[in-house]
Order: structure tokens, then sequence, then C-alpha cells
């Protein structure tokens, strides 16, 4: 739950979100859309805590999350970054980053349902391939499966997408899309999106813009509004 909250990154400047009340139910997937800079990441950066808000609060069940101590929040709440990087170790070990205390057997799960084997059986030793700097290199949609990997792993019940098919082909979209589902199933998910093809099956889109949610609902009851979700997802595919 988000209750008039409202955030500025500095003290003075405009506000990056603004008075913004939001009820998510569990389970739900909510889509976070608009242009730059319209308050899709400071909203999800509020969600994991990486800032508070001057005014307002974010709660998951009825407690506000600055009460929530760090290390339990950690561990309820996953995300996946667009730009998410590997570290340089085996794939074995980034997974495991999700949950130190997992089994190979987990991790191999986790990368089968993160759509991973495919890069796993090319590489020269598999899953114990040292991946990142000065080891083998992986494309960015590559780089961006193994991560949801980890985050399958985690197993976490919040879950964050900074989507990250911006800018891959659509081969690769259409594979980090399955897993992105995969990862999804369960779980309240909050994904920013960029193509808009990515998120209609969401339960609630949030059509953002200059810090303020100006529409919201499912796919179809916002492009029978035609307002500026119906444009933006036209502009898109026309």
């Amino acid at each position: 739950t988000l209750e008039h909250v409202t955030f500025r990154y500095e003290a003075g400047k405009e506000a990056a979100l603004r008075d913004v009340s939001l009820k998510i139910e569990p389970g739900q997937t909510i889509a976070l859309v608009g242009p730059s800079g319209s308050g899709k990441t400071t909203l999800a950066n509020l969600v994991t805590r990486f800032f508070d808000p001057q005014e307002g609060r974010v709660c998951i069940g009825d407690t506000d999350i600055r009460e929530i101590p760090k290390e339990t929040l950690m561990n309820t709440v996953s995300f996946v970054f667009q730009n998410s990087r590997l570290i340089k170790a085996s794939i074995r070990d980034n997974v495991r980053m999700g949950r130190p205390s997992a089994s190979d057997e987990e991790i191999r799960k986790a990368l089968k349902d993160a759509q991973c084997m495919d890069i796993i059986e090319k590489l020269p030793r598999g899953i114990d391939t040292v991946v990142g700097a000065d080891g083998v290199y992986l494309s960015g949609g590559e780089q961006q499966r193994i991560a949801i990997a980890r985050a399958v792993l985690k197993n976490a019940p919040i879950l964050i997408l900074d989507e990250a098919t911006s800018s891959v082909d659509t081969r690769t979209e259409a594979e980090i899309g399955k897993a992105m589902k995969q990862l999804m199933q369960g779980r309240t998910s909050f994904v920013i999106a960029h193509r808009l093809s990515t998120i209609r099956d969401a339960d609630t889109i949030l059509f953002m813009e200059q810090g303020n949610i100006i529409e919201q609902g499912d796919h179809k009851t916002l492009l029978a509004k035609k307002g500026a979700y119906a444009s933006l997802y036209y502009s898109q595919f026309e």
C-alpha cells in the first residue's frame, strides 16, 4: 500500500512522486508505464526502500516498511534491473547469490525456469563457466536471463522488474518474456514497461506522468478510454 506518498530527490526541487496512493492485492501484476521521468522507477525504488518518502508511507501488509528490518525486507523483495550485471564468478555462483543455501538441483531448476538452458549448453564448462570481467562474454539478453534465474531461486513474494527488453531483438525479447512470466507466477509484481506488448496481461496498468498516476486500469479498459495509454499503445503498434 502507498498512502499519500510524495518524494523529492533534492529539497526544494520538483517532486518525482506527488501524493500517490495505491492499494495492491497479493499476487497482482502491476505495470508502470509512461514517459521518461514520469516517476515509474522512483515508485519502484520506494517499494524496495532504496529511498524513503518525505511524506506519506509505503506498507507491506499493515507495516510501514521503515519498521521492517532491512534483512527481512531484502528477503521479501526481489528485483531484476534493466542493466543487471553479473559478477566475475561461475554461472552457478552468480545464480546462488539469490539464495546461498540452495542446492545444485535448485540452481539448475532456476536456470531452466528462466529459459537459460540454451546458454548453459553452449558454454565450455556448463554452469561452472566463469562469466563477467575477463570471463566468457554473454550478451545483454543472456545476462538478463541469468539475473532472472537468480530472482527465481530467491523466491521472494514481491518482485520488481525494470523490464530489460527495450534494447534486444524480438527473439531475445520472447525468451526474456517467457522467463519473466515464469518468475511472476504467484508473486506480487511491479513491471516497469517500455514495450507495451509485454504487459497486456497485467492486472492493473498505471500510466504515470510528472509524478502522478493519471490513468489506471487493465489493458482493455484503458484502450476503451482512448486516453494517454491508448495513444502510446497505438503509436507503438502502427
